[in-house]
C-alpha cells in the first residue's frame, strides 16, 4: 500500500505566511489535483505551543526561527484549498520542541506516523510539500530510515533557497529516495 505524506503546507510557510516559501500557494493547488489518485492521505503541520529555543528574537534560521505555526493563529492551518477533512489523517508535530520531520508528528489519539502508517499495511511513500531544504528533507530521511520505500514529487516541492533546496535533492537520492 502506498500513501501520501503532505507536509507543512500551511500558512505560515505560503507567501504572506511569517515563513512563506515562493510558490507555496501554487504548490498547495496542485497537491489539491492528485489527492484523489491515493486511498490513503496524510497531512502533517507544525503545531508550536511553546517549543522553546526553536523560537528567537534573533533567528540564525539553522535551529532557531521566527514565531510560526503557532497555535491559536491562523499560521499553522493548512493553505487552502487544502483542509483537514480531505486527508486520512493528520499528524502535528512540534507542540514543545523544535520538530522537522512528519515522523516526530502523532495523530489526534497519539500515534506516532510511522506507526500509524504500519497499522494501515503502508510500505511504500510520496512525499511533497514544503520546504525540499527543511521538512520535506528530513521526513523523506525518516521514511528511508523507517523501512518504507520512499519517493519525493519532485512537481509538488517547494523550498527556501535554491542551493539548499538542490543540496538536499541530492542528499535524499544518495539516501534511497527516487525523485519522480
Amino acid at each position: 500500500m502506498r500513501a501520501l505524506l503532505i507536509v507543512d503546507v500551511q500558512h505560515d510557510f505560503t507567501e504572506g505566511g511569517s515563513l512563506g516559501v515562493e510558490g507555496g500557494q501554487q504548490v498547495a493547488a496542485e497537491i489539491r489535483t492528485v489527492l484523489d489518485d491515493y486511498a490513503l492521505t496524510v497531512a502533517s503541520q507544525d503545531w508550536h505551543i511553546d517549543p522553546g529555543a526553536h523560537f528567537s528574537d534573533l533567528p540564525d534560521f539553522v535551529t532557531s526561527w521566527p514565531r510560526h505555526c503557532v497555535v491559536g493563529t491562523d499560521g499553522p492551518h493548512l493553505q487552502e484549498p487544502l483542509t483537514e477533512d480531505l486527508f486520512t489523517t493528520v499528524v502535528r508535530k512540534g507542540e514543545y520542541s523544535a520538530a522537522y520531520s512528519a515522523y516526530e508528528g502523532r495523530t489526534a489519539d497519539g500515534t506516532l506516523l510511522g506507526d500509524w502508517l504500519r497499522a494501515h499495511d503502508v510500505t511504500q511513500v510520496d512525499v511533497c510539500g514544503i520546504a525540499t531544504d527543511h521538512c520535506v528533507r528530513a521526513t523523506a530521511l525518516d521514511a528511508v530510515a523507517q523501512g518504507f520505500t520512499t519517493r519525493l514529487l519532485q512537481d509538488l516541492v517547494r523550498g527556501v533557497a535554491p542551493g539548499p533546496s538542490q543540496a538536499a535533492l541530492v542528499e535524499l537520492q544518495a539516501a534511497g529516495v527516487e525523485l519522480v
